[in-house]
């Protein structure tokens, strides 16, 4: 697509400690982030005969890792996937997630990793955002964070995040906001191309 990209981690990610449900209460597992899948551990076991409704491809994949055979990708939104779950009939669910997560309807949602926020953006990422950077935003958590760690040099940057919730954490004062045509990352990445080409022009 021609991007230089450049990689800036917001959060670091761990596992936590946690004592899993008893499977037999739950009829599905939704996963929203593909770290849940990665950093649950030996809990995960007894749900993996389950059904698993899956956020996107990223997170399918690890579920795939995981262990899981039944695997279903949802819509790319955990709302929406929670609805697809109830609309088949499999719930209900139980959410291994974040620390900090959102609740979802006769969903069970139980942290299994913690995501602690950066205290500063990393310096080649400061320096592409001085240069009027594209900014890719994955989450509203993610979003906010950005937002905070930019501070006025936004002024310089074009953002595009993969939801209107995401774009709208991100808040006002940028260059420009955008919202991918859908939650996916290659939506993300078109847009990001797009916008460059735009400014080639």
């Amino acid at each position: 697509m021609g991007l230089d990209p450049v990689v800036a981690p917001l959060f670091t990610i761990r596992p936590i400690a946690w004592t899993p449900p008893a499977p037999a209460g739950f009829g599905a597992v939704l996963l929203t982030s593909a770290n849940a899948a990665r950093l649950a551990g030996g809990g995960m076991t007894p749900f993996l005969s389950l059904p698993c409704y899956a956020v996107g491809e990223r997170t399918a994949a690890a579920a795939r890792e995981a262990g899981f055979r039944d695997i279903r990708t949802g819509p790319g939104d955990g709302e929406a996937l929670s609805r697809m779950i109830a609309a088949e009939g499999s719930g209900p669910a139980f959410h291994p997630c974040g620390r900090e997560h959102r609740a979802f309807d006769n969903v069970l949602s139980l942290p299994v990793y913690a995501a602690d926020a950066a205290e500063h953006l990393p310096d080649p990422a400061a320096s592409a955002i001085a240069q009027g950077a594209i900014a890719l935003l994955h989450s509203p958590r993610a979003a906010a964070l950005f937002a905070q760690l930019a501070g006025p040099l936004r002024s310089a940057v074009q953002v595009v995040a993969i939801s209107p919730a995401a774009a709208e954490a991100a808040g006002a004062g940028w260059r420009s906001r955008r919202v991918a045509e859908s939650p996916r990352d290659h939506a993300l990445l078109e847009l990001a191309a797009k916008l460059c080409q735009d400014a080639a022009i």
